[in-house]
């Protein structure tokens, strides 16, 4: 039986969640899910999550799996509240470490502070094989977007991509955050893109062009055909060339600061200080 997939959108960040099931009543991994987050107030809220939790009771499945494809910029995880809800592992790449290691610097965080990824219940290798249930997943290293995305490839034909291609018509992922790799993520690209045309690719993101829905889900023969930064016929030199120029016009997202800081704890939030309330930081003059 092919794997179940349920998409769940949060419009404030335009980042896609997803539950992978194979059946009503069985086990599931959710992947990706998002905080509320509103940076003017300093609250956090669960009402994206809150679908998800609605999603999985209703359908009576069981929680494996809690998987992040990489420390997200533009959210906050959502991870630890859904595991305390329904249960799961949190799960993602071992090179999470080398993301710890500079934001522990950059922020200053507490001694205590460990960078081994410690944070998480699971650290996957690269190309390490796991089950959801009866479903075969193996997860992928894909670094470049950051040293530590991660791909699932489910069951031979489903990609769970995160932010390393986007839909055909906006491209691929900015590679100019700490540890990020031009001509890494061209050869991470390629390694999704050597899989069959018609294995389907779920996006972490969307940011459609004017005049189209958010969509999720494209192909491998859909990306080498049509993606307007790697398509078929575009080189690694000409690749870098257009990523580095592009990357060095772009601003900061919106809650990097935030997100970063909470999602290389595993979505935990930062200790609370001896008046019992919990801060994040905000380096001045350092990006």
């Amino acid at each position: 039986m092919p794997a179940l997939i349920e998409a769940f959108l949060d419009p404030a960040s335009s980042t896609y969640s997803y539950v992978i099931y194979e059946a009503e009543g069985g086990q599931c991994a959710i992947v990706d899910p998002v905080l509320d987050y509103d940076p003017a107030a300093g609250r956090t809220a669960t009402t994206q999550a809150d679908r998800i939790v609605t999603f999985v009771r209703e359908h009576r499945l069981q929680v494996q799996w809690l998987l992040e494809t990489h420390a997200h910029a533009d959210h906050l995880s959502a991870a630890p509240y859904l595991r305390q809800l329904l249960g799961g592992q949190i799960a993602i790449g071992q090179s999470i470490s080398a993301v710890q290691g500079v934001f522990k610097g950059l922020f200053n965080l507490e001694a205590e502070f460990a960078v081994d990824g410690s944070q998480f219940d699971h650290l996957f290798a690269p190309d390490e094989s796991f089950m959801i249930g009866n479903l075969k997943a193996t997860a992928l290293h894909v670094p470049g977007h950051t040293p530590a995305d991660m791909a699932y490839l489910i069951d031979s034909d489903v990609i769970l991509v995160g932010d390393t291609l986007f839909m055909p018509d906006v491209g691929t992922a900015r590679c100019d955050f700490p540890g990020g790799n031009a001509n890494q993520l061209f050869a991470s690209i390629r390694k999704l893109l050597a899989f069959p045309a018609g294995v389907r690719l779920y996006v972490c993101h969307d940011y459609p062009p004017e005049g189209r829905e958010h969509q999720c889900q494209t192909t491998v023969g859909e990306q080498r055909k049509r993606n307007i930064h790697v398509r078929d016929g575009i080189d690694e030199a000409t690749f870098v060339a257009m990523r580095t120029g592009r990357d060095a016009g772009l601003g900061m997202p919106t809650l990097l600061l935030p997100a970063i800081q909470v999602n290389v704890r595993a979505g935990h939030l930062p200790p609370a200080e001896d008046n019992g309330v919990t801060y994040l930081k905000i380096p001045l003059n350092k990006l």
